[in-house]
Order: structure tokens, then sequence, then C-alpha cells
């Protein structure tokens, strides 16, 4: 509880601070309260999570410091909205790349996120996204854009790339942030609503897969191939939500994904959607790995795994209105 509500505080202070040294504090008390989260199992992978997890962050913590604190020394002020100075943005930029897990700095979060429990793992994919976020979406009038595009055509062809001969789920599920944090980033310096709009979006679609996956227990891809016999009906909208997750048509995940497109061709940035377009069937390739062995190995594919008891309790509430919600709100658009 304590670690929780700690959890909530830090991202609070940072989302509605006005001074640097005020969001450095959110981001740190964040960080501080996922550490015994993510080490709580105790299995030496979980240990060697946190601790990864704690030097990145450390590291990035740091830099958020120097680069409002070469801002002050330049400009005088400490306000967030006035970040001016071009190197300050920049080292900004990198830092804010380094909690988010944006390429080049990418290497910590699939292994951080494959030693933690998946609960834990919803909360690091989720709710640890948000502070750099909003820290993003307050200083994006002066982000330097050729960056930004740079960072996230990477994100999105090393996601993609990277995710394709993965068997554990969280892993695959690590790449898949990183790729959408590429089409994230690529939008914040024209369009910061379109951003927070795909990062809620993508969190309640990654908030469903995660909650379904761990009512299924499920951690890897031979262990998904005999998940249907637990809950055929939560199995069937898992493919669904997946597909979603993708970006494919008549479901929710294709709303942000078409708004990025449409205002990147009206800022003349047509090769740049077309190349992010491209890259994001990278992902559809994998995303499809999960949904055929979700759903399209059913018998009489014999796998050589034991078939699972199907469980008498049902999915509860929340996944149910989670599931429809990542399946059915493009009309929203």
């Amino acid at each position: 509880l304590i670690f929780i509500a700690s959890l909530l505080l830090g991202t609070t202070i940072t989302i509605s601070s006005h001074h640097w040294v005020m969001a450095w504090t959110g981001l740190e008390i964040n960080t501080l309260a996922i550490l015994p989260l993510i080490s709580k199992s105790h299995h030496p992978r979980a240990v060697e999570a946190a601790t990864k997890y704690f030097l990145t962050q450390a590291a990035a913590s740091a830099l958020v410091l120097f680069s409002s604190m070469t801002n002050a020394w330049q400009t005088g002020q400490w306000d967030i909205t006035q970040l001016t100075h071009p190197t300050s943005c920049l080292i900004l930029t990198s830092a804010l790349a380094i909690k988010l897990g944006l390429v080049p700095f990418h290497f910590w979060f699939p292994e951080v996120l494959q030693g933690s429990p998946l609960t834990t793992g919803l909360l690091l994919s989720t709710v640890m996204k948000l502070p750099p976020i909003a820290l993003l979406y307050m200083t994006s009038p002066s982000l330097n854009p050729t960056l930004l595009t740079t960072l996230a055509i990477l994100s999105t062809a090393l996601g993609g790339w990277m995710g394709l001969n993965q068997t554990q789920i969280r892993k695959i599920l690590a790449f898949s942030s990183i790729s959408h944090l590429g089409w994230m980033a690529i939008i914040i310096a024209y369009s910061p609503k379109l951003t927070l709009l795909n990062f809620y979006l993508y969190a309640m679609m990654t908030t469903t897969v995660f909650l379904t996956l761990n009512t299924t227990k499920t951690l890897k891809l031979s262990t998904l191939m005999t998940a249907w016999a637990k809950t055929p009906p939560l199995n069937a909208m898992l493919l669904l939500t997946l597909l979603s997750l993708a970006g494919l048509p008549p479901l929710t995940g294709f709303l942000p994904k078409w708004l990025i497109i449409q205002e990147l061709t009206k800022q003349d940035m047509t090769p740049a959607a077309t190349l992010i377009s491209l890259l994001s069937l990278l992902s559809l390739f994998f995303y499809l790995r999960l949904a055929y062995c979700t759903t399209i190995t059913l018998p009489p594919h014999t796998t050589n795994h034991m078939k699972q008891w199907r469980t008498g309790k049902p999915a509860n509430i929340t996944i149910a209105i989670l599931t429809t919600m990542s399946v059915m709100l493009l009309p929203l658009s």
C-alpha cells in the first residue's frame, strides 16, 4: 500500500509541478517506490532487474537535474514551461528518453520487464511512463523536432525488429512499448495532445493484455498455446486486443496512428509518416505471432504441454470493461 501510494504521489508531484526541482523530486519518489515492487519476488532475475532499473533511472534523474540547472544558469528561472536554452533542451530530451526507454537508451527496458512479475510489469510500462511524457508535454514547444523524429523512427524500427524472435511474452510487450513510444515521440513537437491521446489508449490496451495474461498466468509463448483451455472467451478477446495494440483499422489502436499520420502529413512530413507506418508492420508481425499462439493453435494442433484446467472463476469486471474499450473505441474519432 505504501509503495503504490508513493508511486501515485510521485507521479502527481511531477505532473502538477512548475519548478524543475519538484519535477525531479517526483521522478525520484517514483523510482524509489517501484524498486521494491520489482525485487519483491527475491528471484536473482528480479534483483538484477531492480539494479538495472535503479542505475538507469538514477542517471536519467541526474541528467534532468543537470539540464534544468543549465537552463536556470542561462536564463535565470526554474519554470518548466520556460525551457529555452538549446543545450538543456537536448540534455532533457536524452534524459527523458532514458527514463522512457526510447532507442538508443532502450536496453534496460526489456530486461527489467522480463525480471519483474506481470503486475509490476504493467506498472512499469504504463504508470512509470506518465511523468516523463508529462514533462515532454510541458516542454514540447522548445524541443528539437529533428532529434525527436530521429529517436522516434529508430524506436519504431528497433522495437519492431528486436521483438521478432522473442519467445518471452514480457519481452515482446517491452518491445511493443518501445515502438509505441516511437509513435508518441514523433508527434510531440507538432501536436502534444495527440501524444497524450496515444499514451492513454496505449496504456489502456497494455493494461488489458497484462491483466488477461495475469488471469491465465501466462509468461511464455509455449504456455500461451495451452491457455485457451482456461478461459476461452477471454482468450478470444485477447486476439482482438492484440490486433488493436497493433493498430488495425476497426479497433481502438488504429485511432492514434490514424490521427498521427494525418498530423504528420499536414506538417509536410509525408516521408517520415510513410516510414513509421511501414516500420509498425514489423511489430504487427509479432502481435500476430502472439494472436496465433493465443487462438489459432487449437486442437487438433497438438502441443507438448499439459492442457490446463478450466478455472471456475470468470474474468473480473475490470478486464471486461478494458477489453471492450480497447476494441470498440474507434468511433470516438
